[in-house]
């Protein structure tokens, strides 16, 4: 049974980074594209007969996840396929504050940091190095194997999927897992 990757929609980040200059957008939420983006994934997923989602706890990936599955399947957040901590995005909230934002999902198995941690530049931003990152790409595979509900999605984040899929989807793409 199939497992797809769905990348979040465009986020505030998304619409303003250029040249590789943080606009210091800290756990950005989605724009109206990337909402509009996530209502039309929610009826191409519609004949997936997807039994059960798990998302990043980044807040892009939380509100694209509600916008295409809420109340239709049951919606698991996990934090190992987050994304890479390389931009002010990519940092994470307390999982309390996140529990006040998405009251209607469970928060409360996370770490309170659950976001790389490490050496932090003039923003506060910890930018994650590319061996942990890979491990941590390369430990997600097992956890797919083993879930045991399928169709399974998992919303997730472009650097993330790019490692695993060798190509980056584009914002609100569906792309099938295929495991070697």
């Amino acid at each position: 049974m199939p497992i797809y990757l769905i990348r979040h929609g465009q986020s505030e980040f998304n619409a303003v980074a250029k040249d590789g200059i943080d606009p210091l957008i800290y756990d950005a939420p989605l724009t109206a594209l990337g909402r509009a983006q996530a209502d039309e994934a929610r009826e191409k997923v519609r004949d997936l007969g997807i039994e059960q989602v798990i998302c990043s706890p980044l807040t892009r990936a939380v509100q694209t996840a509600l916008r295409i599955f809420e109340d239709t399947v049951p919606i698991t957040v996990e934090a190992h396929h987050r994304e890479m901590v390389c931009n002010s995005c990519d940092v994470g909230r307390h999982p309390r504050v996140l529990t006040q934002a998405f009251p209607m999902l469970n928060f409360d198995h996370l770490d309170d940091h659950w976001w790389h941690r490490g050496p932090e530049n003039e923003h506060g931003v910890p930018h994650e190095p590319l061996d942990i990152f890979h491990a941590r790409v390369r430990a997600f595979t097992p956890i797919l194997e083993a879930a045991t509900t399928r169709p399974l999605a998992i919303v997730g984040h472009g650097l993330f999927f790019e490692a695993m899929l060798g190509r980056m989807l584009n914002n609100c793409e569906i792309a099938q897992f295929i495991q070697e």
